[in-house]
């Protein structure tokens, strides 16, 4: 493993002492892999290459998956970060699955209606931007627990030390991440003081990022594990740069986070197993709802992207987030009724008024009521397999593009802004224009609704899929879209997680479609429906794992995101 990021940093020095003379890019992404033992997909090649090595090095699918995390925090900073959270699910070689939930929590001084003004109306931005959008972090205990739990190698230092390496010697930046730190300048100027490696006149490509602060931070944990991160000096400097920003973190909030170990959804579609994340994450059970809500219309007989089909999904996308505002929260805190919501009578009524003719108004979709038992679009996702079948499925995030913009100086990482995706008034959308209600609202040590959908599916008991996303809303169809586009359409990995995608979440009641996406004539029957559309350049960004029959894997990442890169072996 250190072999290979030696001839990187090599190969990166001789190809940046050469001036100006033309070089091969240090390194290029790879978007499709087949393998016969093992493929990781991640969102850069840097990160999926050390995921590889980890899995050559004896490692499992979780040890791979945690390695992965820590060089993301490094390579891949708008999104892997060490100041986020996220989800994991796991199945075992033996079909054994297991969910982890580290996603951020709120701070306990956190108030239900701490982002209204004194008229009760929400304060634009300030669930958004700077350190009072952000909640407690929880990747770094969430790897620790997954780890602890699963780790075959158990070697934490071996998982910490690529990402070490990357943050003190430096990695260059792809074309891609340079152009997205200059876009953010104006943001890090704003919400921060003094000097940071993310602040510069102009990045230009193959610029060789160092983060040496970060480089500390991550031996702290290599050396003490998570309380490296949640106690001692990083601690400390989180809690400062919180408090020197109006932010309100405490070290007894950093003392008292925990992740939490969940069962995960299952869903049975048309004989195949969707094992997907349940509460706080809202992915799992609407990606169970709209697979259901469609099964009994035979989606597999309507012809790709026609008019029919299209009209189905989207009318079943509007109902499944229509339940999710309503109902979809931290099940710590509020009674989500996961078993009705999913069950076939319930999803049978939802679709009772759905007319194969006509849009109908996002207006007349009505939650069900069950009183009796009472997520940027900068997230990311790597998927892995290893040689003995195990399979993960791990989504993480700040939320925005590098979360809050607050960079840690005493840690060398961005803040998130996860606040955001609670509800912070009842019908009030964020910035996602997604709504919600008392299942969501603020409270301290509550863990925000989230729609990161990691999910694993099988194929006659056997491991078929893996596959995730991130995309913010976006996220939870583009998964659907996928996994109907290989089981119904009969679409390949490739051709699946390549074609145009559409989304539709009941407000504001319109198709979001990508540009492209649909033919023109599919386009001008759905408007003749009562459908409206608005255009957008991309959705959630795929990052995939197919296994055939014959063991084969398939892996794909998705041309949405130039980094996205694919490997096997």
């Amino acid at each position: 493993m250190k072999n290979h990021l030696f001839l990187l940093f090599a190969f990166v020095l001789l190809w940046s002492c050469n001036g100006s003379e033309t070089k091969a890019p240090p390194y290029a992404a790879q978007k499709t892999a087949l393998a016969n033992e093992a493929a990781v997909v991640s969102p850069h090649p840097l990160t999926t290459q050390v995921g590889i090595d980890i899995l050559k090095k004896g490692g499992n699918a979780v040890d791979a998956a945690i390695a992965v995390q820590f060089a993301m925090a490094v390579a891949y900073p708008r999104a892997g970060n060490l100041g986020g959270g996220g989800f994991m699910v796991l199945r075992q070689p033996d079909g054994n699955t297991a969910a982890l939930d580290y996603r951020e929590r709120a701070p306990l001084a956190a108030q239900r209606d701490m982002y209204l003004d004194s008229t009760g109306q929400v304060i634009e931005g300030l669930s958004r931007n700077d350190a009072l959008a952000a909640g407690i972090p929880g990747t770094v205990a969430g790897m620790e627990a997954a780890f602890k739990k699963y780790s075959t190698l158990q070697d934490w230092e071996a998982l910490l030390e690529p990402a070490i390496r990357l943050a003190e010697e430096g990695y260059p930046i792809s074309p891609a991440e340079a152009e997205r730190l200059n876009s953010f300048q104006e943001a890090f100027r704003t919400y921060n003081e003094g000097p940071n490696p993310f602040i510069r006149d102009t990045f230009e490509a193959w610029y060789l990022l160092r983060q040496p602060v970060l480089a500390r931070t991550l031996r702290k944990i290599q050396q003490l594990g998570a309380r490296g991160f949640y106690e001692g000096p990083v601690a400390e400097a989180m809690v400062q740069e919180s408090r020197s920003r109006n932010g309100i973190f405490t070290l007894e909030d950093l003392e008292r986070y925990e992740p939490a170990w969940r069962t995960p959804t299952r869903a049975n579609y048309r004989g195949y197993t969707v094992i997907s994340m349940p509460p706080a994450s809202s992915g799992g059970v609407a990606l169970s709802q709209m697979l259901n809500m469609v099964e009994p219309f035979n989606l597999h007989e309507k012809p790709f992207h026609s008019a029919e089909a299209v009209h189905l999904m989207v009318e079943a996308e509007r109902r499944a987030f229509a339940d999710r505002a309503a109902h979809l929260g931290d099940t710590d805190f509020y009674d989500v009724p996961v078993d009705s919501l999913m069950s076939r009578a319930y999803l049978d009524r939802q679709m009772a008024n759905f007319d194969p003719a006509q849009a109908t108004p996002s207006d007349n979709i009505i939650a069900g009521d069950f009183q009796l038992l009472k997520e940027s679009f900068e997230t990311t996702h790597t998927s892995v397999v290893d040689a003995e079948g195990r399979a993960v499925s791990i989504t993480t995030t700040l939320n925005s593009n590098f979360g809050s913009k607050v960079w840690v100086r005493g840690g060398g990482f961005f803040l998130n802004n996860e606040m955001d995706d609670f509800s912070a008034k009842p019908g009030v959308p964020n910035q996602f224009g997604l709504v919600g209600a008392e299942a969501n609202a603020i409270a301290p040590k509550k863990r925000m609704l989230s729609s990161m959908t990691p999910t694993i599916v099988e194929r006659d008991g056997q491991l078929y899929m893996v596959l995730g996303a991130p995309g913010g809303s976006t996220i939870i169809t583009a998964v659907f879209q996928v996994i109907t586009n290989v089981t119904d359409f009969g679409m390949s990995l490739e051709e699946s997680v390549n074609a145009g995608r559409f989304h539709h979440q009941c407000l504001p009641d319109e198709i979001l479609v990508e540009r492209g996406a649909l033919p023109d004539s599919t386009m001008a029957q759905l408007k003749a429906m009562g459908h409206t559309f608005r255009e957008i350049e991309r959705m959630a960004v795929i990052k995939a794992i197919l296994r055939d029959k014959d063991g084969t894997l398939h892996a794909v990442g998705d041309f949405r995101n130039p980094d996205d890169d694919a490997k096997g072996y």
